[in-house]
């Protein structure tokens, strides 16, 4: 009797990661497909409100413009860079309103949702979390073998916090993930003689 090899299905999670760098001029943002641990551009781009001039009509349609995306591509979750503190308290909240309803948008289709700081997205692409968004553009073209990038560097700048989150997210539990020494043994007491 032959032997026979027995073939084992091997399921590789795929999953659609929408990146959003929030703006009230401009508002960039870019889509992956991750499947295992490679990432593959679906999107990038900006939803331009430069010609828009009452805030709150420019929120309407950062919503309507994020839910088309979210509805065209379908992504299962979505990073988001957190607005950085500045001297100009007006622009924090007009910042502020604007990440708040692209999260509400995403909220609205059960999408889960994670926020990174600017100098971790930057970092996390880098390995600088002072990096230039040229820089950051240049790494990326890269990572994901474009051959060019969008003009507009806050397009480059969603899509950085996409990949951050891939990265964060795909990465393995190190020593970092763990709050002491007895959270570590705790955890591993296998590890501990």
């Amino acid at each position: 009797m032959a032997s026979q090899k027995i073939k084992t299905a091997t399921t590789i999670h795929e999953r659609v990661i929408m990146g959003v760098d929030p703006g009230t001029t401009i508002m960039g943002y870019g889509i992956i497909k991750a499947t295992g641990n490679r990432a593959e551009l679906l999107v990038v781009g900006v939803i331009d409100l430069r010609k828009i001039s009452d805030h709150y009509l420019k929120l309407q349609y950062i919503f309507e413009r994020v839910t088309q995306l979210i509805e065209g591509y379908h992504p299962d979750e979505l990073a988001i860079e957190a607005p950085f503190y500045g001297k100009n308290v007006q622009s924090m909240l007009k910042l502020g309103r604007a990440q708040g309803t692209a999260i509400a948008a995403a909220l609205a289709h059960n999408i889960a949702i994670t926020e990174y700081a600017p100098r971790k997205i930057k970092l996390a692409i880098t390995g600088q979390g002072a990096a230039s968004k040229e820089q950051v553009a240049a790494v990326l073209q890269k990572l994901l073998h474009l051959k060019e990038m969008p003009k507009n560097l806050d397009a480059t700048d969603g899509l950085a916090a996409a990949m951050c989150h891939f990265f964060q997210s795909n990465r393995p539990a190190s020593q970092s993930d763990f709050k002491s020494w007895k959270d570590f043994i705790g955890k591993n007491p296998g590890r501990v003689k």
